[in-house]
């Protein structure tokens, strides 16, 4: 059955907030890519983060002010929820680069920062899908992928710590790459609870 929304501006909200943590996962591996444009991106970065937090509010207002809402108001909180969360590890990531002068990225900073605009991507087109639940099948397919993204994710978090502590000789630059890593691991989980909500959305209107 084929879901009737009663308020579609919900779902263009969603597209929006989507579309906006997508273009700060993209910026974030630009500046991994390109660590003479760190100040620049971090800006661009910083700003998105902005306009993910106007598009939030606006999410919740609109909630605050329907009675009738197009998917259940608990799993409306936790797609915005998740998706201001995303954007807040992006922003964490990138201020802690450029606060810890980091000039030169490991090949698995840029491995995790690649994953994670992936996993958002399906987020992106799964979102899109929301809006005529006869898509089930591949809002549940984008689940799959986002959750096999995360364990490549944690595969590569786990090897890269393991080599950190192994290499670094300034433990302080251990802690500093560790919590980089964290934060950007927190972002793809948090792709996943989002791939979560989704799934049980499509359960409940089945």
């Amino acid at each position: 059955m084929g879901l009737i929304p009663k308020d579609v501006r919900f779902f263009e909200l969603f597209e929006r907030d989507a579309a906006n943590v997508y273009q700060g996962a993209i910026e974030l591996e630009a500046m991994l890519e390109h660590p003479d444009e760190f100040e620049e991106r971090l800006k661009s970065i910083t700003n998105l983060e902005h306009e993910g937090d106007i598009i939030t509010h606006e999410i919740m207002d609109r909630l605050n002010r329907t009675f009738v809402t197009p998917i259940d108001r608990e799993d409306i909180h936790a797609l915005a929820g998740g998706l201001d969360d995303i954007l807040d590890y992006i922003e964490a990531t990138a201020d802690r680069m450029h606060l810890y002068k980091i000039n030169v990225p490991t090949p698995e900073v840029k491995e995790l920062a690649s994953i994670l605009t992936q996993a958002v991507e399906q987020i992106c087109l799964a979102v899109k899908d929301l809006r005529d639940l006869r898509r089930a099948r591949r809002i549940m397919d984008r689940g799959i992928e986002i959750n096999r993204l995360e364990n490549e994710g944690d595969r590569i978090s786990r090897a890269a710590l393991a080599r950190i502590f192994d290499e670094c000789v300034d433990p302080v630059d251990a802690i500093k790459w560790k919590e980089i890593y964290e934060h950007i691991e927190t972002a793809i989980d948090k792709c996943e609870d989002i791939a979560n909500v989704m799934e049980t959305v499509v359960v409940k209107h089945a």
